[in-house]
């Protein structure tokens, strides 16, 4: 005969004791309400961080903006001696720089992550994939020293002669590629640019790629699709928000970019017609003046709501984005 095996009198009507190592239902429950609110706490902090970083930088500025008002942001003019300042310059450099780079560095990218998802062997996508991300590591002071000493050599030997002798001449599209070969330069501080939020924008774009169902892309081989129509018609549409996503990424670096812009952008306050011309952004002119503000002069105030600025630039930037997507999205 089987000897009968005691049931614990807590034991549930299954037969079956539940294990007192999970710490039972209330225990449990209690995790979740900790764990919910400590999320909740972060969420909340980093909206007050956003928030204080936001009142603070306009509450610094306002003293320029009372004085200059609409025009410290239109003004061209930034003459520490006399007080007067303009963010004209400043906001014309950021603007530019931030869409050369991106027009220089998305095909890049888009043409990286194409061949490491669908042409490189597999050999080989591990050792080009970890290049790409150590690029990203690179600190930007090292950027800006290579852009000076290399790149603006470069430059003003070959790169900007050729395009002068030849674009320059153009009617229209000539102005843009005129003026003396200096090396220095807006172009030549959106290649460094571009160089810097490539690995950002590569690096994101292949592992969204990744994510593609197999199925899919097997599918659309199958009806006769070439590699470039499958990732033309399925790959970036299946990936587009990430897509996007990446660039933003890789603008919102472009924007805030301060030291190897300064290194290479010939920081001289005027707005030039031509690419090759010297100018500055946002950034280099708080790095340059900062340290010669003295606490509650106008000079200083002026300098954060340059910070202001281009915090609103960044803000409308990613508005206009997110706005993009859902208008596709609904679309």
């Amino acid at each position: 005969m089987q000897q009968a095996v005691p049931v614990p009198a807590n034991a549930p009507p299954g037969g079956t004791a539940r294990p007192s190592a999970l710490g039972g239902r209330g225990s449990g429950a209690t995790g979740d309400a900790i764990f919910a609110v400590a999320c909740r706490c972060a969420g909340v902090f980093v909206l007050l961080l956003l928030g204080a970083i936001i009142v603070e930088l306009f509450l610094g500025g306002m003293q320029a903006f009372r004085t200059f008002g609409l025009s410290f942001v239109t003004s061209t003019e930034w003459d520490p001696v006399q007080e007067l300042f303009g963010a004209g310059v400043s906001i014309y450099g950021t603007v530019v720089t931030a869409v050369l780079a991106l027009l220089l560095a998305v095909p890049v990218a888009f043409g990286v992550a194409f061949y490491l998802t669908e042409l490189a062997p597999n050999w080989l996508r591990r050792p080009v994939g970890m290049a790409i991300e150590l690029l990203a590591a690179i600190p930007s002071i090292i950027y800006g020293m290579w852009g000076f000493f290399v790149i603006v050599p470069l430059m003003s030997i070959y790169i900007q002669p050729f395009f002068i002798d030849t674009l320059g001449e153009l009617p229209l599209i000539g102005e843009l590629f005129s003026g003396a070969p200096f090396g220095t330069g807006i172009f030549t501080a959106a290649l460094i640019l571009a160089i810097m939020v490539l690995p950002f924008i590569a690096a994101t774009m292949r592992d969204v790629f990744e994510t593609v169902p197999a199925v899919f892309k097997e599918s659309a081989y199958g009806l006769g699709c070439t590699q470039w129509e499958v990732v033309r018609r399925v790959v970036l549409p299946y990936t587009r928000i990430s897509v996007v996503g990446g660039i933003m990424l890789g603008l919102g670096r472009a924007l805030g970019e301060t030291m190897a812009v300064t290194f290479v952008i010939g920081n001289a306050n005027r707005i030039s017609t031509s690419l090759f011309g010297p100018g500055n952004t946002i950034a280099s002119v708080i790095a340059l003046e900062f340290g010669e503000a003295q606490l509650g002069s106008l000079k200083l105030s002026a300098l954060l709501g340059l910070g202001f600025i281009l915090f609103v630039i960044s803000f409308i930037v990613l508005a206009a984005s997110r706005f993009l997507l859902r208008t596709r999205l609904q679309g």
